[in-house]
């Protein structure tokens, strides 16, 4: 098994292209518009322009493209603090390279540390806790952000740090859940969505049961997948199998990474040093109950927010998108990113408006990277 080249068998993948025709075809005969199958996952989007699957697939079959992009759904406020948080005295600021380049109303965290910010781009939360124990005279602050995939390396630093007394460490939580924007968008009645394609890192944390609600009370089709071209198409066949056949349940094609259940460690990790937040903001959906982590009470001396007093503890903070930016319709599938009146005119990655375009699971920047100018001029 060489888990990649199996994955991108071009024989296979016709095969599978033409049972997703045919599919199409039948759904198709009792109906007027194409199945709309929105991808929820960020890294999804990229695989898909990467392989050409939209060009692929049936034109009975329409990808929209979700909100599964952490660095992209974070409102501009929070970015502000994280600046804010970095140009105090003594600080040294670490995050993930994806969240450098977002901007802020102001800066972004590049920009702050082109002006002087200690801002350090790391590869892991424990890069972080090192960092901490070689500069025990100054604060090391880690910018937590990302969905169930990311959380636990968060949760066990702090355990760690928990253990070893590192009182100058810190996180600025902004942790964040899938299910509950899945059913925000799911009561927007101006959402028209037909089934769903799941995020696979993401469940291979929390299992495919978070996802029951999805089939149970909303009767949606979603299927679990993989990030090969394989993975993709075999989960819309999947899904659209549901459509035909009148089902909805919850799939896994992903069940070589993905269990029922979860990665038990990662989950206990979680349970023990997060809580839920009343409401969290997230971009382009506006405050989601439910959707946001913060650190326990047992853990608060590493919480950023009460350490520096600010974020949500403060009172939230909500800031307007920049003029003419889209980003919140894109992400949630409203429209396609070449549709913005920024794409490649006010916003491209070297001068981005977005987040979307600035972040590896961006939806802009799958259409920039893939189709470039050509997508701009269109």
């Amino acid at each position: 098994m060489k888990y990649a080249t199996e994955f991108r068998d071009p024989k296979a993948a016709k095969a599978v292209l033409a049972a997703i025709a045919r599919t199409a075809d039948a759904i198709g005969a009792t109906r007027e518009k194409p199945v709309h199958i929105m991808e929820i996952c960020g890294g999804h989007t990229h695989a898909i322009f990467r392989y050409g699957l939209d060009k692929l697939v049936h034109e009975g079959v329409e990808f929209i493209h979700g909100p599964g992009c952490p660095v992209c759904v974070l409102p501009m406020s929070r970015v502000d603090e994280c600046v804010e948080i970095a140009e105090r005295p003594g600080v040294i600021l670490t995050t993930f390279g994806d969240a450098m380049r977002v901007p802020g109303t102001k800066r972004s965290l590049l920009q702050a540390k082109a002006a002087g910010a200690d801002i350090r781009m790391v590869y892991s939360p424990l890069d972080a806790l090192e960092l901490a124990r070689r500069n025990p005279d100054r604060e090391v602050v880690f910018f937590g952000l990302g969905f169930e995939t990311t959380t636990p390396s968060t949760a066990l630093s702090i355990q760690q740090a928990a253990r070893e007394g590192l009182t100058n460490f810190s996180v600025f939580c902004n942790h964040i859940t899938v299910p509950e924007p899945i059913k925000a968008l799911l009561d927007d009645p101006d959402m028209l969505l037909d089934g769903f394609i799941g995020p696979g890192h993401v469940s291979m944390v929390i299992g495919t049961h978070p996802y029951d609600f999805i089939a149970r009370d909303y009767g949606k089709p979603i299927a679990v997948a993989g990030f090969e071209p394989l993975d993709l198409l075999q989960s819309v066949l999947m899904v659209l199998r549901q459509i035909a056949e009148g089902r909805a349940e919850v799939e896994n094609q992903y069940a070589r990474v993905v269990p029922e259940h979860g990665n038990p460690v990662s989950l206990a990790a979680i349970e023990d040093v997060y809580e839920r937040r009343p409401s969290f903001e997230w971009r382009g959906l506006g405050e989601i109950d439910a959707s946001g982590l913060r650190i326990r009470e047992k853990y608060r001396a590493f919480d950023a927010e009460e350490k520096f007093g600010i974020g949500y503890g403060a009172g939230p903070r909500q800031v307007a998108e920049p003029e003419g930016c889209a980003c919140g319709a894109a992400m949630t599938g409203r429209i396609k990113p070449t549709a913005c009146p920024q794409f490649g005119r006010g916003c491209t990655p070297e001068m981005p408006l977005g987040a979307l375009m600035v972040s590896s699971e961006g939806a802009c920047a799958a259409y920039w990277q893939y189709g470039g100018a050509r997508a701009a001029a269109e």
